[in-house]
């Protein structure tokens, strides 16, 4: 297994998938790495499905697909005017995107991860401003499981552009009113190198020290 700060280092989105089926041996160590995550309470108010039936896994390409062109319009909109390096990165990313929103029904998994919000502390909940907390409790054990599939040599990356028709995703998957979705994370062995060296912000832009602005 990967060394872990290898392992963190190298989770890139992977979005061009195999159709290979998972093992599931596999697949059930993935789904235990996401078990171990800490929860609010140790509630685990979380589910995870796991879709591998075609006729689902169509019908969540069918509400992601036009989600994802939308979202698309905007983003070309926002590369004008950038440096012709960082536009030439973004369409590699964009091109990867696309791939994924047209093939998002031939991956062998997709895994939808729902919560629980009467499970959840949800503290933030009465502030001005919209509730972030509750996904505290989900996110960890999507991390873990994200941090998982690299250590198998399997692709993943993680969408919510599928909540902005919940609705229907509830329906598709017969999950239950109150139930949350709060991430969407199709999987499968890459059909390039899969997950590598990744590019983030470096800690003296992310990191303060004691206060606020306060460079660490």
């Amino acid at each position: 297994m990967a060394d872990l700060y290898e392992t963190m280092s190298t989770l890139r989105a992977v979005r061009r998938l195999r159709p290979d089926s998972i093992p599931d041996d596999v697949m059930e160590r993935l789904l235990q790495a996401a078990c171990w995550a800490p929860t609010g309470g140790n509630q685990q108010p979380w589910t995870v499905i796991v879709v591998t039936d075609p006729a689902r896994k169509q019908a969540l390409k069918d509400i992601y697909q036009p989600q994802w062109a939308k979202y698309m319009v905007g983003y070309h909109q926002r590369l004008e005017g950038l440096p012709e390096d960082a536009v030439a990165k973004s369409l590699r990313m964009v091109s990867a995107g696309d791939y994924l929103a047209d093939h998002l029904h031939e991956a062998p998994a997709i895994l939808m991860f729902c919560g629980d919000p009467s499970r959840m502390a949800i503290t933030d909940a009465k502030l001005d401003r919209i509730s972030m907390v509750g996904g505290g409790s989900v996110y960890p054990p999507v991390q873990n499981l994200m941090l998982a599939c690299v250590a198998e040599g399997i692709g993943c990356t993680l969408t919510t552009l599928h909540c902005l028709r919940e609705a229907e995703v509830q329906a598709a998957l017969d999950i239950p009113p109150e139930w949350a979705t709060l991430a969407m994370v199709p999987i499968g062995y890459p059909v390039g190198k899969g997950h590598g060296p990744i590019t983030r912000r470096p800690i003296a832009e992310m990191a303060f020290r004691d206060t606020f602005g306060n460079a660490w």
